[in-house]
């Protein structure tokens, strides 16, 4: 493949009505160059309600770890939530006009009681500890509430990702109806999974461990290109891999999936999450090494509350990483496609070439 030409459309294999233009030429257009800026990673912040000392600031604890002394990692109510469990009424009229009750609950995860410390930079077990957290309080409002239907992780690091509060932290958001961009990979990888007896998930993992794969043309058989699939992977550990998205909606966007088919992150083990805090810490500062200024969101995908089980074979549990480097232009806007000015194998490579210590 010409990684320095490269126009085509990719056809996202978990949503297919997804699709992301790859132009590699496009970044060859002329622009100022910006040096990365200088983050300051300050321990303590006087004025900051989610440093450690100043609690009185803030709703008090719904979960603390440890429960006692000195924490580490914080739970609390979000004072500003996107859903709550008031109950308002809904005021608009019969008609076309439909709305459902924002019934949900919005809590603030304080990932570390250092304000200014990057998630690369956090030790293993702490990672691990945070991991267990998201875990544990999805497990709560799961157990706890029956009008929950899905919950929703997601950390939003710096301005330009949403980013209102400087002090590392992430939310999770437990809310009546399932988030349509998840019941999308729920209804196209399950219909993949009645047509096929595996899950996509699965295949995708496996192709990454494999040399190459061969597209031909639908309509002649001609063989049209060769794609080294191996090239997508950015770390691997014992029970995870990060990889590069064939079809990433961001330039430096890398998924982190369970290596062995598991649809629910409720059930992650201690172990397991031992491994994806290492795989995840050395992403990130893979991302951080050259991307610089590293502002991103991560969202964990995971199945919804139903009893029925019906996503248990077909889907897999991710973490989608979304480094945001560039603002969208109108055409992106417009068209709803996603455009990338750096191939998905170039960036993959990329990262990997950074030397990290064990």
């Amino acid at each position: 493949m010409d990684d320095d030409n490269i126009r085509e459309i990719r056809i996202d294999p978990i949503v297919p009505t997804q699709s992301v233009l790859i132009s590699t030429s496009r970044g060859k257009r002329p622009q100022m160059d910006e040096p990365f800026l200088h983050r300051d990673e300050p321990d303590y912040v006087q004025t900051c309600p989610f440093c450690l000392g100043n609690e009185h600031l803030t709703p008090p604890s719904l979960l603390q770890v440890p429960e006692s002394g000195k924490w580490d990692i914080r739970v609390v109510e979000n004072l500003y939530p996107v859903l709550d469990d008031d109950r308002l009424p809904v005021s608009l009229p019969p008609g076309m006009q439909q709305a459902i009750e924002g019934y949900g609950h919005h809590e603030v995860v304080i990932d570390h009681f250092n304000h200014g410390i990057p998630l690369q930079k956090m030790d293993q077990q702490h990672l691990a500890l945070l991991l267990a957290v998201y875990r544990d309080r999805m497990d709560f409002f799961y157990n706890n509430d029956p009008r929950v239907k899905y919950i929703l992780v997601y950390k939003n690091s710096g301005k330009a990702a949403g980013g209102s509060m400087e002090h590392t932290h992430s939310q999770l958001i437990a809310m009546p109806v399932v988030p349509h961009n998840i019941q999308d990979e729920l209804e196209w990888s399950r219909e993949f999974y009645q047509k096929n007896g595996e899950c996509i998930f699965c295949v995708l993992c496996n192709e990454t461990s494999t040399l190459k794969t061969t597209l031909f043309d639908k309509s002649s058989g001609e063989k049209r290109q060769n794609y080294e699939t191996g090239k997508y992977v950015v770390e691997r550990g014992k029970h995870f891999v990060a990889i590069k998205p064939f079809a990433s909606r961001y330039e430096w966007e890398v998924h982190i999936l369970p290596i062995k088919h598991q649809s629910s992150y409720l059930k992650v083990t201690a172990e397991e999450l031992d491994d994806l805090s290492w795989v995840l810490r050395r992403t990130m500062a893979r991302l951080q090494t050259v991307v610089g200024n590293l502002q991103y969101n991560y969202f964990f995908h995971s199945t919804p509350h139903v009893k029925d089980k019906k996503y248990a074979e077909s889907y897999h549990w991710h973490i989608e990483i979304c480094p945001r480097t560039t603002i969208p232009s109108g055409f992106e806007l417009g068209s709803g496609l996603f455009v990338n000015t750096i191939s998905p194998e170039e960036a993959a490579a990329k990262l990997r070439q950074v030397a990290l210590e064990d």
